[in-house]
């Protein structure tokens, strides 16, 4: 990636230093070119914004992060030592190829367990409204995470 170029918030790097007007309008930008992307690939479905792009089937983390962050949900970060400084969502590649986990996490005693299941029913609306299917499940030490892949029909693209 160039310097200077949009990168969607995973949640797995530092909080964005854009100051937020410019961030939001940044995240804007990139999701409307996104749903520009859906409206001229997507010329066989009957609503193109509501299907993924095989351009985002390709980048599944980078796209399931524009998706949440566009949404206005809150991105977790982390500092230069990798100790988390935010509560939010992080998204990383999933266990399959194709896929993407999404979880809720925050700084220690920051109560993110305890927010969990209600932000990421949330981040599973916002993906499911796009087009994405999510499902939630609980992993290790009964903490809850999103599984997110494409629709059935982007899979065998």
């Amino acid at each position: 990636m160039t310097a200077g170029a949009f990168e969607a918030a995973t949640g797995d790097g530092p909080a964005p230093g854009a100051p937020e007007g410019r961030r939001d309008a940044e995240v804007r930008v990139a999701f409307e070119g996104l749903m520009q992307i859906r409206r001229l690939t997507n010329t066989r479905a009957e609503d193109p914004q509501a299907v993924p792009a095989a351009w985002e089937v390709k980048q599944v983390v980078r796209s399931v992060a524009l998706v949440l962050e566009a949404a206005g949900i809150p991105a977790s970060a982390v500092d230069a030592d990798g100790a988390r400084t935010a509560t939010g969502y992080r998204v990383e590649a999933g266990e399959r190829p194709g896929t993407a986990r999404v979880q809720w996490l925050g700084p220690p005693g920051g109560g993110a367990a305890h927010e969990e299941q209600e932000a990421l029913t949330r981040c599973a609306d916002e993906l499911g409204r796009l087009g994405w299917t999510a499902l939630l499940y609980r992993g290790p030490r009964r903490r809850r995470f999103l599984e997110v892949e494409p629709p059935a029909a982007g899979r065998a693209r």
